[in-house]
């Protein structure tokens, strides 16, 4: 008969067994994430339209059946704060959408990994978390890489584009700040609010009645399949791994976006955004292998 040590060894292995593949199918789907805006053929604010208002309706059927709802602090000022990242997290929708229409979809996600350093920085300046060294160093290292993709992007015409992913790793960074304050506070209902919010900001802006067929195929792929699993299969991931170990998982999509968008489109990757990538890449990679081996400590 197995003792009890051997019984939660085996618990804990199985359990971390689990949340890798659930990390894993997460990210391969999230890495689709920039080659279906391109297959979708569409104007980026119809594509944000549709995007928003499917993943509301996804999650918004989600919660009825699953009796998830919202958990609000008490206060008023937090209150506020989390309708905020809910407006970030709408912000996230557009500007995703935006910046692959305007720069090639590495620059998109390259810049985007630089995204837990800006979380960094908010915790260390509104939360007053300490910022350990090697962090700082991360911090610079990132951001040399962003300034050489942004290099190629003025090089090429794609600095626009190249801009509109750096608000969006901004954003993300201040996005996970107010959750990281909140952990309490049920994610699943943010997404789908924040939906809504994308949705109603493309209205102005969209024609989203008059695509092609085509184009309505992707689109609800994207909206109703592809983003909603992969950010429940994320949500559930983080019961069973450590962030640090996540965030690792985060950069195949780094690597994989721009290999899906090279089979399907022949859309070649700037040199400039290789070396700045590389650059971001192993800041994060190296950073987070730190962060896990110390919290294992």
């Amino acid at each position: 008969m197995a003792t009890p040590a051997f019984n939660d060894q085996w618990t804990g292995q199985s359990a971390h067994a689990r949340g890798l593949l659930i990390a894993t199918a997460a990210v391969l789907l999230i890495s689709f994430d920039a080659l279906m805006v391109r297959l979708a053929g569409a104007p980026h604010w119809d594509i944000v339209f549709w995007r928003g208002w499917l993943i509301f309706f996804t999650f918004a059927l989600w919660m009825l059946f699953s009796g998830q709802r919202i958990v609000l602090p008490p206060r008023r000022r937090d209150r506020w704060l989390i309708a905020l990242s809910v407006v970030l997290l709408s912000g996230n929708t557009t500007l995703f959408v935006l910046s692959v229409a305007h720069t090639a979809a590495a620059n998109t996600v390259v810049i985007l990994a630089s995204s837990p350093f800006f979380a960094a920085l908010f915790s260390w300046f509104f939360l007053r978390e300490r910022v350990p060294l090697r962090t700082w160093l991360a911090i610079a290292a990132a951001v040399l890489g962003v300034v050489i993709v942004f290099g190629g992007g003025l090089e090429l015409g794609t600095w626009l584009g190249d801009f509109y992913a750096l608000a969006l790793a901004v954003t993300v960074g201040a996005h996970l700040t107010i959750l990281r304050h909140f952990p309490g506070v049920p994610r699943l209902p943010l997404v789908c609010l924040s939906g809504a919010i994308a949705g109603a900001m493309a209205i102005p802006f969209a024609d989203p009645f008059a695509l092609a067929p085509s184009s309505y195929w992707v689109l609800a792929v994207m909206g109703c399949l592809q983003m909603p699993l992969a950010t429940l299969m994320l949500s559930v991931a983080t019961r069973y791994l450590p962030s640090p170990e996540v965030s690792l998982f985060l950069l195949l999509e780094t690597v994989l976006a721009p290999i899906w968008v090279w089979w399907a489109l022949d859309e070649q990757v700037p040199a400039l955004t290789l070396i700045g990538g590389v650059v971001i890449l192993l800041t994060v990679a190296i950073h987070a292998v730190l962060a896990l081996s110390e919290e294992r400590r």
